[in-house]
């Protein structure tokens, strides 16, 4: 079922509450509020032209539709929607209910299918053209009959594809399930892989949406100095969690992609996530924001405290000081024109056989963690790939370090945006353990 947009055609019920839902009430037109945009302002940042963000992403994939002479784009990750259209609705849950999903064609023409009595919730963009009813085909909407609501799904689909493109289109698709993918495939239409597509349009960000990464990172590091001033011996590890959603959320945040945290001995091996174990005094906290803050931005930094009146002892200063040491110097690669060959092979790290190390040297940063990922020299033959970085691309820089021979372990990251001559911190943080 078609739903008209209200700023394309009239209001979707006629009423004033629907108009307003989709315009001054809508919570992207509200923005952030307080306390986050008086801290931003104090902090002399400039809020982003969330406008100019929307233009500059059609056109992004409107260049990755045309070099590679796709029809059109059908996106169904949450997160690809919310680059294309920037609209949001339930992101958690439509990650595994597919109930909603976007198509927009070569010539930048969106068509948006939303959950049920949700149209609305695009009302704040105008670059949206249609919106429709979505048609979930997941056995907890359609139960036994989901091979019937495949089909009705396939249909539906097929038919704004053949207006828009014609018959026998070429399109890209970020991620289908099989079954209706086929019955896509089956009006005529060629499916290629999309998730490229999307990956290299959000690559470069430009002015804005910098601009709304550093604000969501102020925000991050508000809500860091916190807790920081908050945590002490006698907490869990979740209590302390839970104030990083808390600051994240009250300063317009989202949710976070993890729950890595960790004190004490389950600092190493890395990967423990947010446990009931009561910090105790002198150990390392050690954690990974992985948030998506402010206006949809990730902001992936990672600290490691010591926690109450204790001095760190020697082997705590020890991983501490080669964490510290890798983050330093190999932020120093972050420049323009540097391969993703030469941040594998010239990256430095304390030796692989004394001390255990995270799963990469460096990766992307956007709307979550993106492309690319750069991986230690071993897997250079099985994982390398070929891209020199270039101004706008947003990189975090990783350190792990946890002795082989056991004790505490200390990860450290920064979030950096590679600038015409180097490059610049998204997030700014003290590093001191």
């Amino acid at each position: 079922m078609l739903l008209p947009m209200h700023h394309k055609h009239v209001d979707g019920d006629g009423t004033a509450e629907f108009s307003a839902a989709g315009n001054d009430l809508h919570h992207m037109v509200l923005g952030p509020g307080e306390p986050a945009v008086s801290e931003w302002t104090r902090a002399g940042l400039r809020l982003p032209d969330l406008e100019s963000i929307r233009s500059y992403r059609v056109a992004r994939i409107q260049e990755q539709l045309r070099t590679r002479g796709y029809d059109g784009i059908l996106v169904m990750d949450p997160l690809n929607i919310r680059y294309m259209t920037d609209t949001t609705n339930m992101q958690i849950w439509v990650m595994h209910n597919a109930a909603r999903y976007a198509f927009m064609t070569a010539d930048g023409f969106i068509s948006l299918w939303d959950y049920e009595n949700c149209e609305f919730l695009a009302g704040h963009n105008k670059r949206i053209d249609e919106v429709r009813t979505s048609i979930c085909s997941t056995y907890f909407i359609a139960g036994p009959r989901f091979h019937e609501v495949a089909r009705r799904w396939a249909d539906d689909l097929a038919s704004v594809i053949s207006d828009r493109c014609g018959p026998n289109a070429r399109i890209a698709v970020d991620q289908v399930n099989f079954l209706e993918g086929k019955m896509l495939e089956e009006h005529g239409i060629t499916i290629e892989r999309g998730q490229e597509i999307m990956d290299r349009a959000r690559l470069v960000k430009s002015a804005d949406e910098l601009d709304a990464m550093r604000c969501a990172g102020h925000a991050c590091t508000s809500t860091m100095a916190d807790i920081r001033d908050q945590v002490e011996p006698g907490m869990t590890e979740t209590q302390v969690w839970s104030m990083l959603h808390a600051g994240n959320i009250r300063r317009g945040g989202e949710w976070i992609e993890t729950q890595i945290l960790a004190s004490g001995p389950r600092t190493n091996p890395w990967f423990q996530e947010a446990s009931s174990r009561v910090i105790e005094n002198g150990d390392i906290l050690a954690y990974d924001t992985d948030l998506v803050g402010a206006y949809g931005m990730c902001i992936d930094i990672s600290r490691s405290w010591i926690i109450g009146d204790k001095p760190p002892d020697p082997t705590q200063q020890r991983v501490y000081d080669l964490a510290l040491e890798q983050i330093n110097r190999n932020i120093e690669l972050m420049r323009p024109g540097m391969t993703l060959h030469e941040l594998t092979h010239r990256a430095w790290a304390p030796p692989v056989e004394d001390y255990r190390h995270y799963s990469v040297l460096f990766h992307g940063v956007g709307l979550c963690d993106e492309w690319p990922s750069v991986y230690f020299p071993a897997a250079w033959d099985a994982w390398g790939q070929d891209y020199a970085l270039e101004p706008g691309v947003v990189m975090t820089v990783e350190a792990f370090v946890g002795s082989r021979a056991g004790g505490q372990g200390v990860k450290l990251e920064e979030q950096v945006v590679i600038t015409e001559t180097g490059c610049e911190l998204v997030a700014d943080y003290p590093l001191s353990l």
